[in-house]
């Protein structure tokens, strides 16, 4: 039998507002950054927190096609 997972409502609404903290794209919100910005982090390293998640998950968001979802 199959477990259903249910996506979490808190962590959905913080990627769609939360703003990236530094660098050259500070102040967009992470699911506006380029997808070359996110591809650079997949290849580097995501940072190792938070943030890091957040990104990884806008990554695999972006790369599946999956921005609609926060339209």
């Amino acid at each position: 039998m199959t477990e259903l997972i249910l996506p979490d409502k808190e962590a959905f609404i913080a990627l769609a507002t939360e703003r990236m903290p530094f660098g050259k794209y500070k102040g967009l919100r992470l699911m506006d950054l380029p997808e070359r910005y996110l591809i650079w982090f997949s290849q580097k390293g995501f940072p190792e927190d938070k943030l890091g998640e957040m990104l990884q998950s806008v990554y695999e968001i972006k790369l599946n096609g999956l921005e609609y979802l926060f339209k």
